[in-house]
């Protein structure tokens, strides 16, 4: 008889576990550092990447990207102090940030900076100029989370009623600047998080007939610029040298970039000019040109890693705010891929979304990554909360 057989059956199930020797597993840099490896190398490289089309977008100008890789810099640097604090931090300083959002948004409006046609931007001379209503894309989710953290889930309908205020009083400052597209995403954005909570499918098909319903006043109540982008949408050949312009040419770009494309910094619609906005928001239509659809591919797969593996952290999260706040900002990324791609390629009305971490712009970097250090910080301290 082998002594494994000698073995009562009972021990060959639960095996008796050596006793702890009290020496705690030592934890890596990452872990210390309160950072994801994989996430963090996956968004270097996208950034990374993003520099390198930006310069043949920018009209090889390489102060434009001197100017990104140092908001870049910026940006991660207030990834990684996000990625330090406790996620309760957030929790507790939730409606202090809401209110210092709707009070910078009400500033936009009496005194904010106009540009482009809009009024979006606050400036401070020789400091600073930002737009308030970016960094509401995550205060505003971060407030109803922080809300329906304290409340019976799924939420009741009275509850649901306080968080549909709670997004509707910036979403609407924000669309009257007028900026229709963050409207969209900053209420996407806080409408998930409410979704996360548990609805049932009868309220979401009431609220979805709701929406509906109030199309027509929307309509109304749109500005003739963005009702002739809906417009265009539907036809862009209707106005051919006018509103539907971007949507030519920037079609025209992707599909003459072919298979391979036309090699880097060799693209005729951009670099001949023909392509409008190709540094900010149709600047993947550079990239179709040049690197062509394996190009693209490439980008969309890197672009679904980072979602997959943000998913993965949110999922992990063991309390209430921590699941729908998380939950709610590697969706918003999503969102902003699939709208960004999709108005770029004709399937969706242009609304004025960049491309994450690739188009141009400052504000805008710095609120994604700070929402990649809160999903960070989140996965880090997940087993330090309780609900």
């Amino acid at each position: 008889m082998s002594p494994w057989q000698s073995i009562p059956r009972s021990f060959r199930r639960h095996p008796v576990r050596p006793p702890d020797s009290g020496i705690a597993r030592r934890k890596s840099i990452w872990e210390r550092l309160h950072l994801d490896p994989w996430l963090l190398l996956m968004l270097l490289v996208l950034m990374a990447g993003g520099l390198l089309v930006l310069y043949s977008a920018s009209g090889q100008r390489i102060e434009s990207v001197i100017a990104q890789a140092s908001r870049f810099g910026i940006a991660l640097a207030g990834m990684f102090v996000l990625a330090q604090l406790n996620p309760s931090t957030f929790l507790r300083w939730a409606p202090l940030a809401y209110g210092v959002g709707l009070a910078m948004l009400l500033a936009v409006e009496i005194a904010g900076d106009i540009g482009m046609g809009a009024k979006r931007w606050l400036e401070i001379p020789g400091v600073i100029r930002f737009q308030p209503s970016e960094m509401m894309k995550l205060g505003v989710p971060l407030m109803v989370a922080a809300y329906l953290n304290r409340c019976q889930l799924p939420p009741r309908f009275r509850d649901i009623a306080v968080c549909a205020v709670i997004i509707g009083v910036p979403v609407v400052l924000t669309a009257i600047q007028p900026d229709l597209g963050t409207s969209l995403l900053m209420a996407a954005a806080a409408t998930l998080v409410v979704l996360l909570a548990g609805l049932s499918w009868r309220l979401i098909a009431f609220v979805a007939a709701l929406v509906a319903a109030g199309m027509p006043i929307l309509w109304m109540n749109m500005h003739n610029y963005q009702r002739q982008r809906v417009l265009t949408f539907l036809d862009p050949d209707s106005d051919p040298l006018g509103s539907g312009w971007n949507i030519i040419q920037s079609t025209t770009a992707i599909g003459s970039g072919g298979v391979w494309g036309k090699g880097w910094l060799e693209g005729t619609q951009s670099q001949l000019e023909f392509l409008p906005e190709r540094h900010t928001d149709f600047i993947i239509a550079v990239l179709g040109e040049e690197f062509g659809l394996v190009g693209m591919l490439v980008l969309l797969v890197l672009y679904t890693l980072i979602v997959s593996r943000g998913l993965w952290l949110a999922a992990g999260s063991q309390d209430t705010f921590g699941r729908l706040f998380a939950g709610s900002i590697i969706l918003t990324f999503f969102i902003y891929v699939f709208v960004n791609v999709g108005m770029v390629s004709g399937i969706l009305p242009v609304v004025g979304v960049p491309l994450p971490l690739v188009s141009y712009g400052g504000t805008s970097s710095v609120t994604l990554l700070a929402g990649f250090g809160i999903l960070m910080s989140i996965h880090a301290h997940r087993r330090l909360l309780s609900r």
